[in-house]
């Protein structure tokens, strides 16, 4: 089959066309102010210089950094109103409480606390109020806010309030975009708040930017369906991404991970990815990111949902370098790289100039480095390596020695040998492994939640067969599933044999069928 995958970054749009295991050709273009130019650009290039295979595609995938940086940036977001199922308990704390008042105040729709929810062990903690919830309903209509996070207690374990909640909102006001948490956060109330409220507050931003990437693969001429990336490895169709572009948080890395242990063959080993902007550094565990299992900040808001396990530090190609090396970063020319690097005619100083100059890279002309000192050279090299060798150093779990794979428009920045490494490897196609692992990306399918009185054996089986169940409805294939992650875990302080489960079944994309759209 064959797959187109575009991977946004904060420098370079990177795309590449894919048959089965073999990498034709790729682009790199510089992303764009507006993210969909850069798309557009790299698109165009790749039908340009690949017309047969581009006939043939049977579908494109896209990973963006749009979400994310709109929470970073405080830009593009709806007034999302938080209504919180939970008197006459949790009342102590208003939803938002710890977020940056800047963030805040971009967001907030109101904010409104009602009866409902249940005990950690399901039982009611009180019934809705479905008066009151009719009453806040009109009361959001006339605040003239269009997205809502619904929130009840301890809703994993059962999402009945949250869903009636729902169905009330929806009645009242035709068009509603409501966010559920249970659908997206795990036990922990006000994590599981928030990452909801993130959610919502992007209703707009996902919608305008699903449909500019179909209108730029329209444009492309390429007649496929479109995929969008997620930050578990796999992908999801525009309607599901529309409902739930939080899932596209930290995407870029992932596709980065799962782009490295495609070309590589490796599944179990370390990954470090070297951008423009910024550095990742993750672990690969069966092909797939190892996910972190804290509280993950976004934005300076803390959540708690399914994120990779990263390490970032401000250290790329476009990072900027102080006079006589004074400095290095965290401010980046990130996709002004090509005006604004000195190898590329511009004034400013950057990694990549001293890499070219040192002769770890060929990029620009060369000559227009030529005279910076040897010792600047030497003094900003050493280190840029001691910090990658001090990130891939705190993300490891293991004292043994392994294998670190380095991938990115920059991976000439990492030094040839590092501690506890037993081999720094650059891969064929490095440059580009995030659009691989975009291209490459599977569909999965996801359950978290309770299982009571039942032997361990018929809820792991069961977990089993609802992950699966989801994956096909999600549009993969069903005789390619497998279990990439399967875990349960006792929960003492509950009664009646309670264990939370967790299983992710993956599968390759269904041609015929296209992107599914679980609810």
């Amino acid at each position: 089959m064959i797959r187109v995958g575009i991977d946004v970054g904060g420098t370079n749009t990177d795309a590449v066309i894919i048959d089965g295991k073999r990498v034709v050709g790729a682009v790199k273009r510089p992303t764009t102010g507006d993210v969909t130019g850069g798309i557009r650009a790299a698109l165009q290039a790749l039908v340009a210089a690949h017309p047969g295979p581009a006939r043939s595609v049977a579908a494109v995938m896209i990973g963006t950094t749009h979400f994310v940086n709109a929470v970073i940036q405080r830009r593009g977001l709806n007034r999302a109103a938080a209504v919180r199922l939970c008197l006459p308990a949790c009342a102590s704390l208003p939803p938002r409480v710890d977020w940056p008042p800047d963030l805040a105040a971009a967001a907030d729709g109101g904010h409104y606390l009602l009866a409902g929810g249940h005990e950690y062990d399901g039982r009611v903690l009180e019934d809705p109020d479905e008066a009151a919830i009719a009453t806040v309903a009109r009361r959001i209509r006339s605040d003239g806010v269009d997205a809502v996070a619904v929130t009840a207690v301890f809703s994993p374990l059962t999402a009945a309030h949250e869903e009636r909640a729902a169905a009330i909102l929806r009645a009242e006001i035709p068009g509603l975009r409501v966010t559920l948490s249970s659908r997206i956060g795990r036990i922990g109330l006000l994590e599981r708040e928030n990452v909801a409220l993130l959610n919502a507050s992007l209703a707009d931003l996902a919608e305008r930017t699903a449909s500019a990437f179909l209108q730029a693969l329209q444009d492309s001429g390429i007649e496929a369906p479109l995929y969008i990336t997620r930050n578990d490895g796999t992908v999801a169709g525009v309607a599901a991404t529309q409902r739930e572009p939080v899932f596209s948080f930290a995407s870029g890395p992932t596709n980065s991970m799962r782009g490295a242990a495609f070309l590589s063959g490796l599944e179990d080993c370390m990954v470090l990815d070297i951008g423009g902007t910024s550095s990742d550094v993750g672990c690969l565990t069966a092909g797939f990111p190892r996910e972190a299992n804290n509280v993950v900040e976004v934005g300076g808001v803390r959540t708690l949902f399914r994120m990779p396990d990263l390490l970032s530090i401000a250290l790329g190609g476009g990072t900027i370098v102080g006079a006589e090396g004074s400095s290095i970063g965290p401010e980046s020319v990130a996709h002004r790289l090509e005006r604004e690097a000195r190898v590329f005619g511009g004034e400013v100083l950057t990694l990549t100039d001293v890499a070219v100059a040192a002769g770890l890279a060929e990029i620009g002309d060369r000559r227009r480095v030529a005279r910076l000192p040897g010792p600047l050279l030497r003094l900003v090299m050493d280190t840029v390596h001691a910090r990658l060798a001090e990130a891939v150093d705190r993300m490891k779990t293991d004292a043994a020695d392994q294998p670190l794979l380095v991938v990115g428009g920059a991976a000439f920045l990492a030094p040839g040998r590092m501690d506890g490494i037993s081999e720094v490897k650059r891969i064929a196609h490095h440059g580009v492994a995030n659009a691989v692992g975009a291209a490459t990306a599977q569909v999965s399918g996801e359950v978290d939640q309770v299982f009571r009185d039942m032997s361990r054996e018929s809820m792991l089986c069961e977990a089993r067969a609802i992950a699966c169940d989801r994956a096909v409805r999600a549009g993969a294939l069903a005789d390619t599933l497998t279990i990439v992650d399967l875990e349960d875990l006792p929960l003492a302080y509950l009664p009646g044999n309670s264990v939370r489960v967790r299983a992710r079944a993956v599968g390759d994309i269904d041609p015929a069928s296209g992107p599914g759209d679980l609810q």
